[in-house]
């Protein structure tokens, strides 16, 4: 298949805040150095933010480095943080922590309470004017590799195959985009990211990553019962003493607020639903006071990177790196990872330009890859001192929450100072058989503070063209039912916040699985926590996917 082809100098694989970061900070270097710089960004969204989710609480660190004037551009930073509540919840009652125990990273003075996706939003318009091409509705769905095995670029998706693989009436083949180096900032798990990862074996030394998934509603509230610049966080219930997670609460301009939980993905119980806690905890007086009488305008979801410093794999391989999340960068106890996402974008650019330049100079063979003085700057950086003093508070908790707290102020209050650094596991090999776990008795919804899956995949705005070779596959069909099924009672039926996957009986044949592809949020839960590793995820057809609003 004949396929057209574009040249740059360098390809960036996603329009997040770590990808268009790079692409800015290319451009700046352009200008500077007098040297014309080649750079596109492709984003699968429809358009970029569409895929972008976050609580968030943002950090501006890198946002001032990068765009000084960031105020002066119009920088959607409407609301400064100017209240932090940190809770313990019990069934019934909470007990808020004085915020002089709270240790210095997890106060909030001098951030901003965003959309993330609006953001990228702005930065986009920013690159776009530095003279960044930006291609979103385009799926990057294959890399490609030079006749060393070096990568030179990716190739986007086919627009237009049926189900079946034929081609449909306005069949588009994909497009070969060339790059002297490409970047890659898919986000957490991106499909590509893990494919160079497993080539070039960057994982090698490093312990495994660890997630968390992050399930979010935006509400429009009551006037009288919002607080702009408030930002309250609880732990403890719902979720069990073995159950890493919490909630966040925060309260943006024009009444709305995003709420929602975080569950660490490496919890037991296979009938534990994070959807579901998630809706329950809502009931809680601590959050039901401010969103009983308001209106849930927006749903998403999206698995979070927990691993830290020690899981972040080496970042650099012939032909281009591993910026943002998808290496791995944010901060547990913090609860922030954008800022960290930038600023590794921002030095991954400058060593890509220098790169260049010197390629420019003598083109001769280098003695180490071009591509080093990225890792170097980020080792001798503000992210890399960030990650090093947190680097044992989320492994802590696998001892429980009580020695997890105590382990997570020693580790906080001294700034990293524990002589040891702290492993993970793979968070799909910690469920227990549903034999020996028990049932979890969650309440039903009552469509006004609490939902139901599809009503809220509905609000999502997700939509695939559902003739199209399914993203969502399975290594071995047989799995779902004499594994998953039997042994741990389907997880993925719970483990997935958007009904994506049903157990179906079919009378005399028996159970089978159905996979609801067109549900799919792009989460990537069901790739992290399937406990034999049988589903893959690849990217759909581009422009496929939840279309966010305001997240």
């Amino acid at each position: 298949m004949s396929r057209e082809s574009m040249e740059y100098d360098v390809v960036i694989v996603g329009g997040g805040p770590a990808g268009l970061a790079a692409a800015i900070r290319l451009r700046q270097l352009s200008v500077e150095q007098g040297r014309e710089i080649s750079v596109t960004v492709i984003e699968k969204g429809s358009e970029v933010g569409a895929h972008i989710l976050s609580g968030a609480v943002f950090e501006p660190t890198a946002l001032n480095e990068l765009i000084p004037d960031w105020k002066e551009k119009g920088a959607p930073l409407n609301t400064p943080a100017e209240k932090d509540e940190f809770h313990f919840l019990t069934r019934k009652s909470s007990w808020r922590l004085p915020n002089m125990f709270l240790p210095p990273q997890m106060h909030n003075h001098g951030n901003y309470i965003i959309s993330l996706g609006n953001l990228c939003r702005w930065l986009a318009a920013e690159a776009e004017a530095l003279g960044v091409e930006i291609y979103p509705g385009f799926a990057a769905s294959e890399i490609l590799y030079d006749d060393n095995g070096a990568v030179r670029g990716i190739a986007t998706g086919d627009m237009g195959r049926a189900s079946d693989g034929s081609e449909k009436p306005g069949f588009e083949p994909g497009i070969e985009l060339h790059g002297k180096y490409t970047l890659f900032a898919e986000g957490v798990r991106g499909s590509l990211s893990g494919e160079v990862i497993e080539k070039f074996d960057l994982r090698r030394g490093r312990e495994p990553q660890t997630y968390g998934i992050g399930i979010k509603e935006l509400w429009e509230v009551d006037p009288a019962k919002h607080q702009p610049g408030l930002v309250q966080h609880t732990f403890g219930w719902p979720l069990d003493k073995r159950t890493y997670g919490g909630t966040f609460l925060y309260h943006l301009e024009d009444n709305l607020v995003s709420f929602g939980l975080v569950v660490a993905l490496d919890y037991e119980n296979p009938y534990l639903s994070p959807f579901e806690e998630m809706q329950r905890v809502k009931r809680h007086p601590a959050i039901a006071r401010y969103l009983e009488g308001g209106r849930r305008v927006a749903y998403g979801a999206r698995a979070i990177n927990e691993g830290g410093m020690q899981s972040v794999p080496d970042l650099i391989f012939p032909g281009g790196a591993l910026i943002g999340c998808s290496a791995g960068f944010v901060n547990v106890p913090k609860i922030k990872g954008s800022h960290n996402a930038m600023k590794t974008g921002m030095l991954a650019a400058e060593a890509a330009c220098a790169a260049l330049v010197a390629g420019d100079a003598d083109g001769a063979a280098a003695p180490e890859p071009l591509l080093a003085g990225y890792p170097r700057a980020l080792k001798k950086s503000w992210v890399w001192r960030e990650l090093k003093e947190v680097r044992n508070c989320r492994p802590a908790f696998r001892w429980g929450l009580a020695l997890g707290t105590i382990i997570n102020g020693i580790e906080l209050w001294t700034r990293g100072k524990l002589p040891w650094t702290l492993g993970h596991h793979e968070d799909h090999k910690a469920l227990r058989p549903a034999a020996d776990c028990h049932k979890i008795d969650y309440p039903k919804p009552d469509g006004a503070l609490t939902f139901d899956r599809l009503s809220s995949v509905f609000i999502s705005n997700t939509n695939h063209e559902e003739d199209q070779p399914g993203h969502l596959t399975l290594r071995d069909e047989a799995v779902p039912i004499s594994v998953n099924l039997a042994r741990f009672d389907a997880p993925e039926q719970r483990y997935c916040p958007a009904g994506v996957y049903e157990i179906i009986e079919e009378g005399s044949e028996g159970p089978r699985l159905q996979i609801n592809a067109q549900n799919c949020v792009h989460c990537k839960t069901c790739d992290i926590k399937d406990p034999t590793q049988n589903i893959n995820w690849v990217v759909p057809e581009g422009g496929g996917g939840p279309n966010y609003p305001n997240m």
